[in-house]
C-alpha cells in the first residue's frame, strides 16, 4: 500500500475545499456521522495480504517519518437526505480500520495490551441490507469467541479479517503501542463527499474505467433494497428483501435462462411442475408464496435422518450430478444486457414513456420510486414481479444467439424438463414437425425466428431497442402466448415502424405505436414524400430493407422452390450498396443521379464487401455471388431478386430498375394493407 493519494474530484463551483475533510483515523472512527455501504459494494475481501500490508505500511513510515502525517488514501462518500453517508469507494480500508479497533478493543478487555481503546464503543460504519454483515460487526464488538462466529449465520470474509488483524497486532509485541500511538494521531484520511447534485452516472462510468466493479444496476438494487428496508413487520421485510435478492440474481444473467437461478423445487411451483416452460404466479403474492412453499418442501426433504455406522458404509452417499452444470450459460449471447433490460421492464410495467438508455438508468428509477411515494414498498414489489416475469418472456421467446456442436447461429428456444436427470433446450413453439428437424427451415418457430433477427439486426445497439420493447410489451399483457396472435403482433409493429414511421411523411413516435397503437397508412407509391424517403441517404433504418427481406422470405417458403431463400438467414449488414455504381469504372456510363438512387437500385450488405465491390459493375457482382449462390446462400433476398432479374434480361439499366422497384415496392402496398386493430 503506497500513500499515493486517489485524485480528487474536481467541481466547478471550486468547492472543493469544503467537499474534502480530512480526518485522522481515530477521528474517523469517532465520527458521528452514519456511514452505510450500499448493495452495490463488493463484500469485504480484504485477505492477509492486504491486512498485513496495511499494517506494515503503517510501522514503516511510522519508522522513517515519526512526526509526518501518513496519508492513507479516500473515502469517497454521497450525502443521503437523512444525514447519513453512502460508501461510494473506500470501504474495504474503512472496513478495515473499524475491525482493528474490535481487534484492539478485544485485545485490551484480555489484558493482551496497554494500548488504551476507552474512546472507541460502537462502529460508525453499517452495512446496508447485508445482516450477516451487521450481525458480524455486532457479534465482534461484543466480544462473542471467533469459534461461534464461522457459520453460514456469520460474514465469514468479516471474521477471517477480523483474524488476521489480531494475529498481525499480537505479532507487534512491544511496538504495538507506539504503533497504535501513530496510526490514530498521524494517520489520515480524506474524506470526499461527492455534490448533492453529482451525475451518479457519470461518476460510474469514471470509477470503472479506473477498474472499480461498480455497476449502476446494483446501486438500482440498493435503492429498492432500502425501500423494502422500511417495511415495519420484520417477517415480511426479511422475505421481501430475500425475494427481491433472489429474484434479482436470477434475472442478472442475460446469458442464462432464468430457471437456472432456482432450485429444483422453486423451478416445479413457478415454471410450471414436470415442464419448466410455463411462468405459473399472476401476482407478486403469488411468486412470494411460491418461493415459500419451495422452502417448505425442501426442508422436509432434508430432515435429519439417523443412520448407524453400517448404513452409512452400506450405502455412501451419491454425487449429485445436475443438469445445470451441462446446460451451461456460455450457450446463448444475448441480444441486450441487464442495465438496459431493466428500463425496458420498467417501461412495461409503467407503460410510460420510459427512455431506453441506462446511462439515464438511476434517474428513471428515481423518478418511479418518487411517482410512487404513497406506496413505494408495492412498487418496489410489482416491479420485483414484472422483472421476473419479462425476463421469463424474454428467454421464452426472444432470438439469442446460440453457439453450439460448432455452430453460431440464431435461435428460439424455451427449456424443457423431462426427468430428474433431463432437460433440454427445444423450439419454443414445439409442433412436433418442427422438433423432428429443430433447426429446419420451416414452421412458424422458424417464421419468429426469422422476422425477429430482421428487426434487431436493423437496430444492434444496447440502448432504444424498440422492437424489443414492443414485443415484451405485447408478451407481458397476453392472457396466453400462442404462436399465431405472437406472430400477428410482432407483424403489426414490424409495419408500424416501415410505414408508420420511415415511410411516412407524418412519423409516429415509437412509443405512441407500441402503447397507443398508433394506425398506419397504406403505402402510397404516388406520394411524392414517400418515394424521396425510399432514396439513398434518406432511408432512416435498415428495416426498410430488411423487413422486405423477410417478407420475400415467407413468400419463398410458401412456394418452396428455391433453397436459396429458404435457407437464408439475417446477419449484421450495414452497408447500402448501389447494385450498378456510382463511380463506375473507366469505360462504363454513369446513371443519372435520379436512377441510380432509387430504391430499385439499392440494397443492403457488409461494409467489407461494399468496400470490395463498390465500383463493379453489375455483371462483376453477380459473379462474385455466384459461390455463395451455388452454396445456397446470400447475403440479402433483394440483392438476389436483382441478379435473378438482370440474368434474365442480360443487363441492368434504368428499364431493370424500375422494374426491380415496381416489384418490391408492390410488396410493400401489399403487406401494407394488413391493418390490425389490437384495440
Amino acid at each position: 500500500m503506497s500513500n499515493t493519494q486517489t485524485p480528487y474530484l474536481q467541481y466547478n463551483d471550486g468547492a472543493a475545499s469544503k467537499a474534502i475533510t480530512s480526518f485522522s483515523v481515530k477521528e474517523l472512527l469517532c465520527d458521528t456521522s452514519r456511514y452505510l455501504v450500499p448493495m452495490y459494494q463488493r463484500n469485504y475481501a480484504w485477505g492477509e495480504g492486504e491486512i498485513n500490508q496495511l499494517i506494515q505500511d503503517v510501522l514503516d513510515y511510522q519508522h522513517s517519518k515519526s512526526n509526518q502525517t501518513y496519508y492513507i488514501g479516500t473515502l469517497v462518500v454521497f450525502e443521503r437526505k437523512d444525514g447519513s453517508f453512502e460508501v461510494i469507494d473506500g470501504q474495504q480500508r474503512f472496513t478495515t480500520l473499524t475491525l482493528l479497533a474490535f481487534a484492539l478493543k478485544r485485545l485490551s478487555a484480555a489484558n493482551n495490551s496497554t494500548v488504551d481503546m476507552g474512546w472507541y464503543n460502537a462502529p460508525n460504519l453499517n452495512f446496508e441490507s447485508r445482516q450477516k454483515s451487521s450481525d458480524t460487526f455486532a457479534s465482534l464488538i461484543q466480544g462473542v469467541a471467533l469459534e461461534h462466529l464461522k457459520t453460514d449465520d456469520y460474514n465469514l470474509d468479516v471474521v477471517n479479517g477480523f483474524s488476521l488483524l489480531i494475529k498481525g497486532l499480537l505479532a507487534l509485541g512491544d511496538k504495538l503501542e507506539g504503533f497504535c500511538e501513530y496510526l490514530f494521531k498521524k494517520v489520515e484520511i480524506a474524506r470526499v463527499s461527492v455534490p448533492k447534485d453529482t451525475d451518479l452516472n457519470h461518476y460510474f462510468e469514471v470509477m470503472n474505467n479506473r477498474g472499480e466493479q461498480l455497476e449502476k444496476h446494483e446501486v438500482v438494487k440498493a435503492r429498492l433494497m432500502s425501500v423494502l428496508n422500511e417495511i415495519t413487520d420484520p417477517d415480511d421485510r426479511e422475505q421481501s428483501i430475500q425475494l427481491l435478492d433472489k429474484v434479482w440474481d436470477a434475472t442478472a444473467n442475460m446469458e442464462r435462462y432464468v430457471q437456472y437461478g432456482f432450485s429444483p423445487e422453486e423451478r416445479h411451483l413457478i415454471f410450471g411442475k414436470d415442464d419448466w416452460g410455463q411462468f405459473t404466479p399472476k401476482c407478486y403474492a403469488d411468486l412470494a408464496a411460491s418461493i415459500g412453499e419451495a422452502t417448505t418442501q425442501k426442508n422436509e426433504c432434508t430432515q435429519t435422518i439417523s443412520l448407524t455406522l453400517n448404513e452409512i458404509l452400506a450405502k455412501p452417499p451419491q454425487s449429485s450430478s445436475s443438469a445445470d452444470i451441462t446446460l451451461t450459460p456460455e450457450r446463448f449471447n444475448s441480444v441486450i444486457n441487464f442495465s438496459n433490460f431493466l428500463l425496458h421492464v420498467l417501461r412495461v410495467l409503467t407503460k410510460q414513456d420510459i427512455a431506453l438508455d441506462d446511462k439515464r438508468l438511476l434517474e428513471q428509477f428515481d423518478a418511479y420510486l418518487k411517482g410512487n411515494s404513497s406506496d413505494k414498498i408495492s412498487a418496489v414489489k410489482d416491479f420485483v414481479f414484472a422483472l421476473l416475469k419479462c425476463k421469463y418472456l424474454f428467454d421464452q421467446y426472444i432470438i439469442k444467439r446460440e453457439f453450439s456442436d460448432g455452430k453460431d447461429k440464431w435461435s428460439l428456444k424455451k427449456l424443457h424438463f423431462y426427468n430428474a436427470k433431463s432437460q433440454s433446450y427445444i423450439n419454443t413453439f414445439d409442433d412436433s414437425k418442427e422438433q423432428d428437424d429443430e433447426d429446419g427451415f420451416e414452421g412458424i418457430n422458424r417464421q419468429l425466428l426469422m422476422l425477429l433477427s430482421a428487426l434487431h439486426v436493423s437496430t444492434p445497439t444496447l440502448v432504444y431497442k424498440h422492437w424489443l420493447n414492443g414485443a415484451l410489451f405485447h408478451l407481458f399483457n397476453m392472457d396466453g402466448v400462442t404462436p399465431r396472435l405472437y406472430l400477428q403482433k410482432l407483424e403489426n409493429l414490424a409495419r408500424q415502424f416501415v410505414y408508420g414511421r420511415f415511410l411516412s411523411e407524418s412519423p409516429s413516435d415509437y412509443y405512441q405505436m407500441i402503447y397507443q397503437n398508433s394506425h398506419y397508412s397504406v403505402l402510397d407509391l404516388n406520394n411524392q414524400q414517400t418515394m424521396v424517403r425510399l432514396h439513398y441517404g434518406a432511408i432512416e433504418n435498415n428495416l426498410v430493407f430488411n423487413y422486405l427481406d423477410y417478407l420475400l422470405w415467407c413468400d419463398g417458403i410458401q412456394n418452396r422452390k428455391d433453397d436459396v431463400i429458404t435457407q437464408f438467414e439475417f446477419t449484421f449488414r450495414s452497408s447500402v450498396e448501389h447494385f450498378y455504381p456510382q463511380h463506375p469504372l473507366d469505360g462504363h456510363r454513369v446513371l443519372a443521379d435520379t436512377d441510380l438512387h432509387r430504391f430499385g437500385n439499392l440494397c443492403l450488405i457488409s461494409h467489407s464487401k461494399n468496400s470490395k465491390l463498390s465500383n463493379l459493375q453489375p455483371t462483376a457482382k453477380r459473379d462474385h455471388f455466384k459461390a455463395a449462390i451455388a452454396d445456397k446462400s446470400i447475403d440479402t433476398l433483394k440483392l438476389y431478386e436483382m441478379i435473378k432479374l438482370m440474368s434474365t434480361a442480360a443487363e441492368w439499366t434504368e428499364t431493370q430498375i424500375a422494374s426491380h422497384e415496381h416489384d418490391m415496392l408492390t410488396i410493400f402496398v401489399n403487406d401494407s394493407n394488413k391493418f390490425l386493430d389490437d384495440e
